[in-house]
């Protein structure tokens, strides 16, 4: 099915759209500096079905995509219609994952009875007005400025013209033996280099015996590849648990034993340590209120149970360093899953953040110890995008969920090596 359109004014708030403008125009200098008037902005939202909607769903969806108090916002034709002083841009996201709020939108449609819904994704137009005239150079270079203002390039990207369908035109890598059995180990000493499977000598050995001497067949690509995610250290903790050889000699204990000592010698207050989801110390009796019935409507009543302080963290690293806003987001997500998960579930009061990111290069505010050509990697968020990104993404999250970061701190250094 072709999809189907849905317009929404405005895509920005009128505070958000004046901090828009006033980046964007210091970003400006030269001929360009006073040519940006105004912005206005709108969603679109996409819509693919898997057959048409009747009157009735259309008016459900139409609500459901509406604001509660300015449904005449929601058209079906777009308000954003550029003339020779106006450049309509329009970022969105990717097209080759579908979105969480795709997820979601869908989820709440099928709970609406609009079972025809597959999927919908939204993106944003901006409609920059010019006070000047510009050629086509011109244009192209302020349309080079705001990109970064506007869009997460990790995640989104521009959208030429408006989509005619979530199809990409990308197909699967095709599945496909590995010939340990043919070519021997080094077959797949290829494939780890080839894939980055960071898989080591022992790892190889390993995988070589099991295929080709126990199991008896050649393994996929998928399989090696999913061998080198489960095998990793993030799920496995084989160098922490594993056995250590020092100059030829084992050593009487692992590295997560010889952590867990002090505990077992001295648990002092400790109640959960080393687990899967968060750790606990002893706490106190406090005076609340709980419901009567765990399963079924009832009335409060005072209680006076025990209460344990619980502590857990979450490291977000590579998602953040990617798309600095929604890895954090996902980061403070994880946490608080996990402190839902402790025990028989536990209770969220407050999170902290810390960051540790390279040189800032803060705008207007060079520091003598950076470098200016000091440069980051093109496929990760600068420094600074992280600091802002990340640290208003970790909020955001936790603010739904009544969770309010209190406290943090942050590092900035960099050094070539």
């Amino acid at each position: 099915m072709a999809l189907k359109y849905l317009y929404r004014t405005p895509a920005l708030t009128e505070a958000k759209t004046k901090e828009l403008l006033r980046k964007f125009s210091e970003s400006l200098e030269g001929r360009l500096k006073d040519s940006v008037k105004s912005i206005e902005t709108e969603f679109c939202f996409y819509i693919e079905h898997t057959s048409e909607l009747d009157d009735t769903e259309q008016d459900v969806l139409r609500w459901l995509l509406s604001e509660t108090f300015e449904p005449e916002r929601l058209t079906t034709e777009t308000s954003l219609k550029p003339d020779e002083k106006q450049i309509l841009i329009e970022v969105g996201p990717r097209m080759n994952f579908t979105t969480s709020w795709s997820t979601n939108a869908v989820s709440i449609c099928h709970s609406c009875g609009i079972d025809k819904i597959k999927r919908i994704e939204r993106s944003r137009r901006f409609l920059i007005i010019l006070n000047v005239l510009l050629d086509e150079k011109d244009r192209n270079l302020l349309i080079e400025k705001l990109l970064p203002l506007i869009h997460d390039r990790m995640t989104e990207c521009v959208y030429p013209e408006r989509l005619k369908s979530f199809d990409t035109g990308i197909k699967p890598e095709p599945v496909y033996n590995v010939p340990l059995i043919e070519e021997g180990r080094e077959a797949l000493v290829r494939l780890n280099r080839e894939m980055g499977l960071g898989l080591d000598d022992w790892d190889i050995d390993y995988y070589y015996n099991l295929f080709v001497n126990e199991i008896g067949r050649n393994p996929t690509n998928v399989e090696c590849f999913d061998l080198g995610q489960s095998n990793s250290e993030h799920s496995r903790h084989w160098f922490f648990k594993g056995r250590l050889i020092i100059d030829g000699i084992e050593a009487k204990k692992t590295l997560m034993e010889l952590l867990q000592e002090p505990l077992e010698r001295n648990p002092s207050n400790s109640v959960i340590a080393f687990k899967d989801n968060s750790s606990a110390i002893r706490g106190f009796k406090i005076e609340t209120i709980v419901p009567e019935k765990q399963d079924l409507p009832a009335p409060y009543k005072k209680q006076n149970p025990l209460y344990h302080l619980i502590f857990t963290a979450e490291t977000h690293n590579f998602p953040t360093g990617v798309a600095p806003f929604p890895g954090a987001e996902t980061g403070t997500g994880g946490r608080i899953r996990d402190v839902h998960a402790t025990g028989r579930g536990s209770l969220v009061v407050a999170g902290t953040a810390a960051y540790c990111v390279g040189n800032l290069h803060i705008p207007g505010y060079p520091l003598p110890w950076e470098d200016p050509e000091f440069e980051y990697p093109s496929n990760l968020a600068t420094p600074l995008q992280i600091e802002i990104e990340a640290s208003n993404g970790a909020s955001d999250y936790g603010n739904k969920f009544g969770e309010p970061i209190i406290q943090g701190y942050t590092r900035s250094f960099g050094l070539r090596l």
